[in-house]
């Protein structure tokens, strides 16, 4: 069987010989124009004077467009209509879009942006969390709260108290392929896009939009990009739709493309922000009650912040049962780059929020951190026994609040939404029974492999010996909730072709950006029919082919596509059964694709002939397919449901040491052990298991953004922001998939590996925290914020030194 083979990724040979063609790689027409933006250098102002005579005389310049050559500036908000194309009348960060500039070349384009004269009317910037709170600055007219519980009455009744800060940092995107869109104008006004976005349905939206246009009147294409990791969910709005409005205007084709610098400085990042904690816990460690609050750093204008916000809140529980929980989420407007998506989507915003909290626990009982956390973990799944229909059920009865929906979650009207605790079946704080949980034999057999106790004990006698380099060592789960949270998202179709001569063309929704969605994808279309993987052509995402696309993002690429791409298959495939039965008199269940073959009443004939003979019979060799997530129910009013089809797990053990004379500091070693379910490529989610936790190490511990008084960003290319590099890869990384069959009807039962194993990378901060404990003498907590850089490092080293 095709599908669960450890195929190469699809593209691989074209990517190490450099023939795999990305946007700017494609041949455009010899009159293509190239476009560059002039950018904001203030961080918040009013325009009170714009000069553009030097650049509309600069060398190769074809045109200059500023917001008073739009009737109607074109909107590239996916969410709220808040992101003009162009400023108009004020800017609102360092590095806002003012004016845009056409030129004959990229080069001319770029040179000619700098030559823009803009002058300003400074007013006060918003650039910190303390500044939108002090100001009411918001995107909610107050805090979104989630309860269940008595959090409050807990923690006062509780024997011990824990409290505390952390304060955790943002982080760049750092794909190899920058933002890059081209336009290619047709007859009848009809336009041609490519556009490097991982979702193409909405960038046919903002072009159509902009270009009062029907969405038919506009295709758009993707083949790959050289990454994504939510950063071109949204984020290549703004070029492709200047490049439609140039091509529109000028009736020529158009590409624009973002410099790395320029990059960093327009494009969102993950979401900074502070977690504040307050539990009550029994003199073991058991979380009594909990009290969060999540005070998010969202940028100018909303994009995603709020479902980004709400799956914090959703994640704020990772393996742990809490009983007694409240969550109180702010998100907060700034003067900075517009927060985005960001692989985990906010859930490892609120995922490390707990282990902190976990973590903290346990140095203030004096237990060992693993045993507090195995303390606090749902119970087993085959203790549970409620299904999501009770959940759905409940909703009904209680009735439902009106949502105002946006992209990829919902806004609402904010409020405080009590339920009562749990009953016998333990739920997550938005009230899901977990009926599937595996942490306990899954963090049991990692603890085992990576003879984790035995090291502990070690690195403690290699400690009391070393003065200045210290060992710290930390295991840390994940349970991950798979489904995007705006229900109606939870959709994909596909198309597929079988040609006459036995070749396979398949094209769905899901975009590819280098993870190996297509190539998983047509593993599961060449199961179906019996081939070799080899017979599947994949072709680009194409919206003339598949429409109303949701992103490729919350980790549903593969369940998604996975499950059309295999309807639209079985539906062939179950024609083509029933034209060899009957010319043999069978039933068409009798009738067998096996290995190339068509098996049916002894007979064996080759895929290829009875394709050949069906075509000749004038059987309909081509079909879509369509899949929509089930069992999905989600009042976010509330905070109340079932947003998620299932959960996906995980474990991390990290190694690392510190040098407490300079902060400097290195990981050592990691042993992961990931739930993929029935894996349907194990060398393809083994590769996005060592880059996820390599990405989220790296966003906890280098990965440092640094904004000046000004709202300027200081890190803004790769000499000044540290992404991890081959050298910081820890030595010895084993990583094994746990194997077994998700519970639920995915497709081949397998499970997302998208996001899920970033936060794995949490592990690596808290053995850092575990090493800066072994410098003090017990009595103060490293309280460790994140990036953990040798600077922090350093500070709380001095913090728990008492000096």
């Amino acid at each position: 069987m095709t599908m669960g083979k450890p195929l190469p990724h699809d593209a691989a040979p074209l990517h190490v010989t450099g023939q795999a063609r990305y946007v700017d790689d494609l041949p455009l027409p010899g009159n293509a124009l190239h476009l560059a933006f002039g950018l904001s250098t203030v961080a918040h102002g009013e325009i009170t004077g714009l000069d553009l005579s030097a650049v509309r005389a600069a060398p190769g310049v074809v045109a200059v467009l500023s917001a008073e050559d739009f009737a109607e500036m074109p909107d590239c908000s996916p969410s709220a209509h808040d992101e003009p194309l162009l400023a108009v009348g004020k800017v609102h960060y360092v590095g806002q879009p003012v004016f845009l500039v056409v030129a004959d070349s990229h080069l001319a384009a770029r040179k000619a942006a700098r030559l823009g004269k803009v002058t300003y009317r400074e007013l006060p910037a918003l650039l910190t969390v303390d500044d939108a709170l002090a100001a009411g600055s918001r995107f909610e007219q107050g805090p979104v709260v989630w309860q269940k519980g008595d959090a409050a009455g807990a923690i006062a009744a509780a024997p011990r108290i824990v409290e505390g800060s952390f304060e955790v940092g943002g982080q760049e995107h750092f794909y190899l392929e920058g933002q890059v869109a081209a336009v290619i104008p047709q007859e009848g006004g009809d336009m041609v896009v490519h556009s490097s976005t991982q979702h193409p349905t909405e960038v046919q939206h903002k072009v159509a939009h902009a270009l009062h246009l029907p969405m038919s009147a506009v295709r758009v294409e993707v083949r790959r990009m050289g990454g994504g990791f939510g950063g071109k969910e949204s984020q290549g709005n703004a070029l492709a739709i200047a490049c439609a409005v140039v091509a529109h205007r000028l009736g020529r084709p158009a590409r624009m493309r973002y410099d790395r610098d320029d990059d960093m400085v327009i494009t969102g990042k993950r979401h900074d922000l502070r977690i504040l904690y307050r539990a009550g816990v029994d003199e073991e460690g058991r979380i009594l009650g909990l009290e969060f609050q999540h005070l998010f750093r969202c940028g100018w204008s909303q994009d995603l912040s709020l479902p980004v916000a709400d799956r914090a809140m959703l994640h704020a529980d990772n393996c742990y049962h809490l009983a007694h929980i409240r969550i109180e989420s702010h998100r907060l407007k700034t003067n900075t780059q517009s927060a985005t998506a960001f692989r985990g989507f906010g859930g490892p915003q609120g995922m490390v929020g707990i282990e902190r909290v976990l973590d903290h626990v346990a140095f203030a009982v004096g237990r060992e951190p693993l045993a507090v956390r195995k303390l606090n973990f749902y119970r087993a799944s085959q203790e549970v026994g409620a299904s999501g229909g009770d959940i759905s059920a409940r909703m009904k009865s209680q009735g439902s609040g009106e949502v105002d929906l946006t992209s990829r979650g919902a806004a609402a009207p904010v409020g405080s939404h009590a339920l009562p605790t749990d009953g016998p079946v333990q739920t997550t704080p938005f009230h899901m029974p977990v009926e599937d949980f595996i942490g306990h034999e899954l963090v049991a057999e990692l603890e085992r492999s990576s003879d984790y106790q035995a090291r502990k004990a070690a690195i403690a006698e290699w400690n009391a010996g070393s003065p200045v380099l210290k060992r710290g060592i930390a295991l840390t789960p994940v349970k991950f909730g798979i489904s995007f949270t705006l229900t109606w998202l939870n959709q994909a179709g596909a198309l597929v072709h079988v040609y006459q001569d036995g070749s396979i063309a398949l094209n769905h929704g899901g975009t590819e950006m280098g993870q190996g969605l297509f190539q998983k994808v047509a593993q599961v279309t060449a199961s179906v029919f019996g081939v070799d993987a080899s017979v599947v052509k994949i072709t680009a995402t194409d919206t003339g082919k598949v429409p109303n696309t949701s992103a490729t993002a919350a980790s549903s690429g593969a369940d998604l596509n996975g499950m059309a791409a295999k309807a639209a298959a079985e539906t062939i495939r179950a024609r083509l059964a029933e034209f060899i039965a009957d010319k043999h008199q069978a039933k068409a269940s009798a009738v067998r694709f096996v290995d190339g073959t068509v098996r049916v009443a002894g007979e064996v004939y080759g895929w290829a002939q009875v394709v050949a003979w069906a075509y000749q019979a004038r059987v309909s060799l081509s079909s879509t397919g369509f899949y929509a997530t089930p069992k999905i129910v989600w009042d976010r009013v509330r905070g109340v449901g079932r947003p998620f089809f299932y959960f996906a797990y995980g474990a991390a053990v990290t190694e690392v040491v510190i040098d407490r004379l300079t902060g400097e500091n290195r990981i050592l070693r990691a042993d992961i052990l990931h739930d993929t379910g029935t894996s349907l490529n194990p060398a393809l989610d083994i590769g996005q298991v060592e880059g996820a936790y390599v990405q989220g190490a790296g966003w906890l511990t280098t990965e440092e953004l640094v904004w000046d008084g000004k709202g300027r960003l200081a890190t803004h290319a790769p000499s000044t922001y540290k992404i991890p590099a081959c050298s910081d890869r820890p030595d010895v990384i084993n990583v094994a998939l746990w194997g077994k069959p998700n519970r639920e009807d995915a497709v081949g039962k397998s499970k997302a590996v998208g996001e899920p194993p970033l936060m794995l990378g949490i592990s690596a901060l808290m053995a850092l925290s575990d090493a800066v404990a072994a410098c003090g003498d017990g009595s103060v907590y490293p309280a460790l914020d994140a990036p953990a850089t040798a600077e922090r490092v350093l500070m709380a080293v001095r913090r728990v030194e008492g000096v």
